[in-house]
């Protein structure tokens, strides 16, 4: 039996081991009352959105804190070790707890998207021809932008 089947079982959390504590998701429903299909399947979709999201860091234009914060819903409703892993990750760790905190998004953050987007929007500019294309890529970037720094920042 696997430490997540005698936690799950027991309810008792062992807090001398190595891995990070537990981190408790007030909102989500117990991930035990769902069948099991429906745990594969969100786990699948938190795996996929842990890809997309480390693809994200690399790949301008392609977002990361959206495919982390998907990501962190569906474990947080199928694996309870992803999602202590998310939490206690050294760079989707803070982004997540500021958001679960109160949608805060940290200055740092907005500055980097923004600059990705600012990239981002010159590539398309470079390689789309589609006027219709550009536009909405550009649109869709500048209402992202414009979103992201009308959210709260975290308090120091």
């Amino acid at each position: 039996m696997d430490q997540d089947t005698s936690d799950r079982e027991t309810g008792h959390e062992d807090h001398a081991s190595c891995e990070p504590p537990r981190v408790h998701h007030p909102i989500a429903p117990d991930h035990r009352v769902l069948p099991l299909p429906a745990r594969l399947v969100l786990m699948a979709v938190a795996l996929l959105c842990v890809a997309l999201g480390l693809i994200g860091v690399v790949v301008p234009g392609m977002p990361t804190t959206v495919f982390i914060l998907m990501a962190a819903w569906a474990a947080a409703r199928s694996s309870p070790r992803l999602s202590r892993w998310l939490y206690a990750h050294r760079l989707f760790g803070p982004v997540l707890l500021n958001w679960e905190r109160g949608g805060f998004v940290a200055r740092r953050v907005k500055w980097i998207a923004s600059g990705t987007m600012a990239l981002s929007g010159v590539i398309v500019c470079l390689t789309v021809a589609s006027p219709w294309g550009r536009g909405g890529a550009l649109l869709s970037m500048a209402l992202v932008s414009a979103w992201l720094w009308c959210r709260p920042e975290p308090p120091a």
